[in-house]
């Protein structure tokens, strides 16, 4: 999944939220057009906001004014400036009303995702742990107040790859937003999307796919079938498709969201360029994975062929017509997305590459190079890109032995040049303690190979020193003594 390949973090509304601060006294906080800027309900006010040991007094005007300071340094993405702020946000809170009123909810919170966006993952547990404690301590096992605290350790121990631990704290989190808000809430989406995420991490693949068809339930009962906030929810159920091979219905949800968007923008609007890439994307997919899977090979043959075949001989037409159409979109509109113009450029010099036709695919790629410079994105063509690889008889992707524990994985570094036309030369053994025929397997496979050429100052270049790593099935020896069985060597 993509999934990315792009982790929902829409916990950070909590970062709009109000300070759990008396609403007679209070003014709440500018608001930021930003989508991560909707607030959460404010904190209720307690009965008794007199501490029981006095200290020093805080009053909401106070917190207010640290609220603001908070808001501007992390708006800004000054999240190292808009930490010590946070933290002190936390304290002025306990002054006020103690350490376990849920007055410390959204300040916690907040904390919890500076330090998500600092990447510590570790530290940002602590007070998400915390505000979920303080609820479950006022009796709220199925409080609405834990959805966005347990949100975010999802969130935190997903960006951690703690997927087992994720998939917990998310599915209670949706648990409680069904069980309150009813089974179709909209507002369960956010969390469910990382969820889905989560089980596929996991390679929990029918939990992903029930919820990947709930969420898009979800959507259409919100929003109904023709809204446009449905692009969205088309394109990622389209890719799950995508992901597990099943282009054909793929290619139907792209077609529908094609419909949609020129019912709504007209034929060549923006709102075409994303499922006109995924008809692309599919065709593409299809070219070099095949459409259809075979049954699986018998138990006992560990170096059976993958069960995706390429039964397509040609890519399809339609494929480059969406993908000059997507161009075009985006060429007409003023000012032109540069970026996205410049990544599509890419899938059509791409698309040119595998098609044969390296003269067409370079020009394309200076094109895309020109435009992706411009807001200094060419990272992507800065290095040689494997394009079509068939990985050999023996490597991981390509083997099912029936008894894992006889075989030993080894990983195997290979290094070789590609030339600008994008062919693999002399490609040798750099590491790994393999059999020389698995050595000469993986040479050969990368002969075979097509990579996109590496792009610089708009021009295709040769390359030295391409580095790719490949993993091989070896079989374990057998320990002195023992009796050796039968088996594929």
């Amino acid at each position: 999944m993509h999934v990315g390949k792009r982790v929902g973090w829409a916990v950070v509304a909590t970062l709009a939220a109000m300070l759990g601060v008396s609403p007679a006294s209070a003014v709440e906080p500018a608001r930021s057009k930003s989508a991560h800027s909707k607030p959460a309900p404010a904190s209720p006010t307690p009965a008794n906001s007199t501490p029981a040991n006095p200290a020093p007094a805080v009053d909401d005007t106070q917190r207010l004014a640290v609220y603001r300071d908070f808001r501007t340094a992390f708006d800004a993405r000054q999240y190292a400036q808009a930490l010590p702020i946070a933290e002190k946000l936390v304290s002025l809170t306990e002054v006020q009303y103690g350490a376990e009123h849920a007055a410390l909810l959204n300040p916690l919170s907040n904390l919890g995702t500076v330090h998500f966006r600092l990447g510590n993952y570790a530290a940002a547990e602590v007070p998400y742990q915390r505000a979920v404690r303080i609820v479950e301590a006022r009796g709220g096992g199925a409080d609405r107040q834990l959805i966005l605290p347990l949100q975010g350790l999802g969130e935190t121990w997903y960006a951690a790859k703690e997927y087992a631990e994720a998939a917990l704290a998310l599915k209670r989190a949706v648990d409680i937003s069904r069980n309150l808000d009813g089974l179709f809430n909209v507002e369960q989406l956010p969390v469910l999307i990382t969820l889905i995420d989560t089980y596929v991490a996991l390679d929990r693949k029918t939990d992903a796919e029930k919820e990947h068809q709930y969420a898009f339930r979800v959507a259409e009962s919100n929003y109904g079938s023709r809204d446009e906030r449905m692009l969205g929810p088309i394109d990622r159920y389209a890719r799950w498709f995508e992901y597990n091979g099943r282009y054909t219905s793929a290619r139907a949800l792209h077609g529908r969201a094609l419909q949609l968007a020129e019912s709504i923008g007209g034929p060549g609007s923006l709102q075409t360029v994303t499922p006109l890439r995924g008809i692309a994307r599919t065709h593409y997919y299809e070219f070099l994975y095949g459409s259809e899977k075979e049954a699986a090979p018998p138990e006992n043959d560990p170096f059976a062929p993958s069960p995706i075949v390429n039964n397509q001989p040609h890519l399809n037409g339609d494929g480059e017509k969406a993908l000059r159409m997507s161009v075009d979109a985006l060429t007409k509109h003023a000012p032109v997305n540069q970026l996205l113009r410049g990544e599509t450029l890419i899938d059509l010099g791409d698309w040119f590459m595998v098609s044969g036709l390296g003269f067409k695919a370079q020009d394309t790629y200076r094109l895309a190079w020109l435009d992706l410079a411009a807001v200094q994105g060419t990272r992507r063509l800065a290095a040689p890109r494997q394009l079509i690889y068939r990985a050999p008889i023996g490597s991981v992707a390509r083997s099912r032995p029936s008894k894992p524990d006889e075989w030993d994985e080894r990983e195997v570094e290979m290094s070789f040049s590609v030339t600008r036309a994008g062919a693999v030369l002399e490609p040798k053994l750099m590491k790994g303690e393999v059999p020389e025929n698995m050595v000469k397997a993986i040479a050969s496979a990368l002969r075979k190979s097509v990579y996109a050429p590496r792009i610089e100052a708009g021009q295709a270049e040769d390359s030295t020193d391409v580095r790719f790593v490949e993993h091989m099935l070896v079989k374990k020896v057998a320990a002195p003594g023992t009796a050796k069985k039968s088996g594929a060597t």
